[in-house]
């Protein structure tokens, strides 16, 4: 019989092979991104509270997982291989398309995305991507503006960003804090309650921040110089 512990572990390694985090997972399935948060799985009086059926299909249509494979992720065993989870988005060149496009600036104001970091609202441009939006769903571009990025990212440069996506440590990020501040730093270290960036311009210094205090974060996977 199927434990309530081995369906969300299925639901999370599912994930981790797609290189999302469980509200990228819901995202892209169609679903509300808190769907599959691990507050969500138990109710405010301890219950259980377990993934529907109708939501496993979407997510199995949305990654093109089938039955068996999700089943397999239920081993002990079957978390993904190194190799499968050390791979990054910029060893692909796939059929391009155009994906929303907004200025650092604009960024910090309200209105822009919803509470996963995904694009949101009205306001936003369009730039042509080397790689189908269509993979990589809620993609976006962000425009640097100024210097403060410098040498790395200059004034006028192009990052594209991958909201829901794992990050990990010496990932390049971009980090949103709940007072609208946007940043692009390194993310050194993560932990239960705070993250510590290193940044890019040598001049201005590291920063840590509680996690209570930070709206979201996203990795750059690309970036026009």
């Amino acid at each position: 019989m199927l434990s309530h512990n081995q369906i969300w572990e299925a639901l999370d390694r599912l994930a981790e092979r797609h290189e999302l985090t469980p509200s990228g997972l819901a995202r892209r399935a169609g679903l509300d991104p808190t769907s599959f948060n691990k507050s969500k799985r138990l109710s405010a009086d301890g219950r259980l509270r377990w993934p529907s059926t109708e939501s496993i299909a979407k997510v199995l249509d949305a990654t093109g997982a089938s039955m068996e494979q999700f089943m397999a992720f239920m081993r002990p065993d079957a978390g993904p291989s190194e190799q499968q989870a050390r791979q990054r988005e910029n060893a692909s060149q796939p059929q391009g398309g155009s994906i929303p496009l907004l200025g650092f600036a604009q960024a910090g104001a309200g209105g822009f995305f919803d509470d996963g970091g995904f694009p949101a609202g009205q306001g936003w441009d369009v730039v042509e991507f080397p790689a189908a939006p269509s993979q990589k769903a809620g993609v976006y571009a962000l425009e640097v503006q100024g210097e403060s990025m410098m040498p790395l990212y200059r004034d006028g440069d192009v990052l594209i960003v991958e909201p829901g996506a794992q990050v990990r440590r010496n990932d390049r990020v971009v980090v949103r804090t709940n007072e609208g501040e946007v940043m692009a730093k390194v993310l050194l270290r993560q932990s239960p309650r705070s993250i510590e960036l290193m940044s890019l311009n040598p001049e201005h210094p590291n920063r840590t921040l509680e996690l209570s205090d930070i709206d979201w974060i996203a990795r750059i996977i690309w970036a026009s110089q």
